[in-house]
């Protein structure tokens, strides 16, 4: 009875052992953040850019993450709808999609950027990778027609696809001289901060219903 005991406390043992090995070797989650230059870092340094402040607040917060820079400047929806299979590996739980500034500002048609997009989301979807999709908004000077239409495809393919939506990647930078690059349309080193520390709690929503999900 007593050998008996011993085995069952080994065990128990044992088992204990495989679940910390497997805990210490448990893979961080996986982000990819795709997009055009404001994701891939235009004109900042090291570290300066969006995936790799987004990816340090989010360790600061206690998150196991990596955040993968997928941005490519001058892409454009139709770009980044091309080379969307092979910039986002298998693996990847979460990509902040940010895709149709350059779009908007070649005057790409609405209808366009719309059909790009709603596709990148349904490969996404097909391939059970959540998403959480960060809008853009059109520039006034395009005139109120394109400005409606351009403006509307975000929320409208967030309620199509069920994703959360970030409904402006640039907020509290745009229109901010002092967040921006000379171009007036970049931000800088400051303005990725603000840009980080407004979009943190959607990614950590985001993060925590793949969590729950999985």
């Amino acid at each position: 009875m007593a050998f008996k005991h011993r085995l069952a406390a080994a065990f128990v043992l044992f088992l204990g052992i495989c679940g910390a090995i497997s805990s210490a070797r448990a893979e961080p989650f996986r982000i990819v953040g795709f997009g055009d230059s404001l994701m891939a870092g235009f004109g900042l340094g090291p570290h300066e850019g969006f995936t790799q402040k987004l990816q340090a607040a989010l360790r600061a917060k206690g998150h196991d993450v990596t955040v993968a820079n997928a941005g490519v400047s001058g892409d454009t929806s139709s770009g980044g709808l091309s080379r969307l299979d092979w910039s986002v590996p298998d693996g990847t739980q979460l990509v902040i999609l940010e895709l149709g500034a350059n779009d908007m500002l070649r005057g790409v048609s609405p209808d366009i950027t719309q059909k790009n997009l709603d596709a990148m989301l349904a490969k996404l979807k097909q391939r059970n990778i959540a998403v959480l999709l960060a809008g853009m908004r059109a520039a006034p000077n395009l005139g109120a027609d394109y400005q409606k239409g351009f403006d509307a495809i975000f929320p409208m393919l967030a309620e199509k696809y069920g994703v959360p939506l970030y409904p402006f990647f640039l907020d509290g930078v745009a229109g901010e001289p002092a967040l921006q690059l000379e171009d007036g349309l970049h931000p800088n080193a400051k303005g990725i901060d603000r840009m980080v520390e407004r979009i943190l709690p959607d990614v950590e929503k985001a993060i925590a219903v793949v969590k729950g999900n999985s």
